[in-house]
């Protein structure tokens, strides 16, 4: 008897062992990487292009060093000076790298573009799966209010970081001129923003690359970026004047609070430093895990690896800071320059000099956002590969030639550029932007891990695996990542007008309230369609049917469809469909 016409389905979740995949462990059905997506219910549509070492490369690249430290300076120097730039920075990555370990758990045992909103979905419970897929931390005491989106949340962090990227690649671009002109050059915030739509549209072009060119493109950007960062290491310390070289006492020790807050919160606001730095590494990795070589293993490396490589190099160049900056934090905050990484530089290698590594800045800058870019458009073609988003069969289209989701790379661009037009309302929009990235980041960074311990699912680890102490890493960095998202929402001093008031709440305010709008819009809203991911694998290819579903699971109907495969060939069957 043949088997019955197949409805809509879900991706299969490999986690309560049900499904096409039914009794089969994902060790034994991963017999490479195509079969193992397979059995999250996607077949495989990219090429498999990046090696361990490039995917490192991308997160490396995405949290890009240097420039990102010389982004946030200033949100550090104001809030303790020396002991937030080297005691600050410590501090807040110990628990950093606590959310990569809590992060690479979930990524091993599920290695999928759409990574957070999938792990949500999968191990949340099924009554509230559909809730928590589509949520950013919003609560209400009517719980049917709680329907907004993870995954809007992560897009949102997401291209929001590429906006504050090529935003700190623009305003860096024009420290430069600023400092080749002796300072007469002052940027108005149209050219600054002319040269943040041309760098994103470039970024936008390389994003439409196939795979095995971006991928090779990570060695290169993972070798300026150490040398950019070991030039600093050593040229900083050699050539500063003798007037701006600080004893150790100061630089470790050193307490400068320029704002008026306590100096205890004081300092706690300088982690918005590193927590923003660093921020970018978590993720990348997981959305090009479609595009990796053994993804399962080589994603968690990479989140790992980036993350402890770059808190130990970061706290390394800024203690050379705390060294080379001098005592007058006020007048590298005010200098007309513009920028209090490429004051300090000037003042240690003068004019020739800096305008050397400040190119250099530059161009690693550049490179950061194309690797963001990357990560944000393979996000937002998950997504709409789960018809999640409008215009969802246009942006999940993978171009025949590249096998990359050229769509996805220029919508993500587009929004990038029309986040950016904040940055016309001054410092107050550039704060804005920063503040976004990371307010939509750890939501939906937190989201899956809560879900993973309190959703009453099945736990199926990966190859790495933390075992007991999963939980109590879990417990920390959720713990952590909401503390970061209430300081991300203060002013940066008591007390504040309105020209200094902190708007990133309003800004993400402003993105729920879009992302509730979609959902309940009658008709076309999120809330009568949306149920989870949905599988690209045909149930009539495994001879399966599904009935369909609203909270509960995916379940297959076998009523009646033809005798059942073996669960040993099943895998087989999967990676079959996955090359169809």
């Amino acid at each position: 008897m043949n088997a019955s016409p197949p409805k809509e389905k879900h991706a299969a979740n490999v986690f309560e062992r049900e499904g096409p995949y039914k009794g089969e462990d994902l060790d034994e059905a991963a017999l490479n990487d195509d079969a193992a997506l397979a059995v999250l219910g996607y077949r495989q549509e990219f090429k498999r292009g990046f090696s361990p070492m490039e995917i490192f490369g991308l997160s490396f690249s995405i949290i890009g060093l240097f420039p990102s430290i010389a982004s946030v300076l200033v949100f550090a120097i104001p809030y303790g000076g020396p002991v937030a730039l080297v005691w600050g920075w410590a501090t807040c990555s110990f628990f950093l790298v606590l959310i990569a370990l809590a992060l690479a758990e979930l990524a091993s045992a599920a290695p999928t573009s759409g990574g957070l909103y999938y792990w949500t979905w999968a191990f949340a419970s099924p009554r509230w799966r559909n809730i928590l897929a589509w949520i950013v931390g919003c609560e209400y005491a009517d719980t049917s209010s709680l329907r907004l989106t993870l995954i809007y949340s992560n897009s949102m962090g997401l291209i929001a970081g590429v906006a504050s990227i090529d935003w700190g690649c623009a305003v860096q671009l024009m420290a430069a001129v600023s400092i080749g002109s002796n300072e007469t050059f002052v940027p108005t915030t149209a050219q600054t923003y002319g040269v943040f739509v041309a760098v994103l549209l470039c970024h936008a072009v390389v994003g439409s690359l196939a795979t095995h060119v971006i991928a090779r493109l990570q060695n290169l950007y993972t070798a300026v970026n150490i040398l950019l960062c070991l030039a600093i290491i050593i040229a900083l310390p050699a050539a500063t004047p003798k007037e701006f070289r600080n004893p150790p006492s100061f630089a470790f020790s050193g307490f400068i609070n320029l704002y008026g807050w306590p100096n205890g919160f004081a300092f706690v606001l300088s982690f918005l430093a590193p927590l923003w730095t660093i921020a970018g590494g978590f993720d990348g990795p997981v959305h090009v895990s479609e595009e990796a070589s053994n993804a399962r293993t080589a994603v968690p490396w990479a989140i790992i690896s980036a993350v402890v490589v770059s808190s130990v190099l970061g706290w390394i160049i800024n203690i050379v800071l705390s060294l080379c900056m001098g005592t007058d934090m006020e007048a590298i905050m005010t200098n007309p320059i513009g920028q209090p990484m490429a004051t300090i530089i000037f003042n240690s290698l003068g004019r020739n000099g800096t305008l050397a590594v400040w190119s250099i800045v530059v161009i690693v800058q550049f490179l950061m956002g194309s690797s963001s870019l990357v990560a944000a458009s393979r996000q937002m073609f998950a997504f709409a590969r789960d018809k999640a988003i409008p215009f969802s069969g246009r942006i999940s289209h993978v171009n025949d030639r590249t096998r990359t989701p050229v769509t996805a790379v220029w919508a993500s661009a587009f929004v990038a550029l029309v986040i950016g037009l904040i940055g016309f309302a001054g410092p107050i929009g550039s704060s804005a932007i920063f503040g976004l990235s990371i307010a939509g980041q750890y939501t939906a960074f937190s989201i899956p891990v809560m879900c993973r311990f309190l959703g009453g699912r099945e736990w199926k680890p990966g190859p790495f695996t933390l075992g007991r102490a999963g939980v109590p890493v879990g417990i920390v960095a959720v713990a952590w990542m909401i503390f970061a998202i209430v300081i991300f929402a203060f002013p940066s001093a008591p007390g504040p007008d309105a020209e200094g008031m902190n708007y990133m709440s309003v800004v993400y305010g402003a993105w729920i309230g879009f992302c509730l709008l979609y959902y309940y819009m009658p008709v076309y809203g999120g809330v009568y369609w949306f149920n989870g991911p949905r599988t690209t694998i045909h149930a009539n290819r495994t001879a399966h049917t599904y009935t369909s579903r609203s909270d509960e699971d995916a379940i297959p109907d076998t009523s009646n469809s033809v005798d059942r495969p073996s669960e040993k060939g099943s895998a087989a069957s999967a990676l079959s469909q996955a090359h169809t």
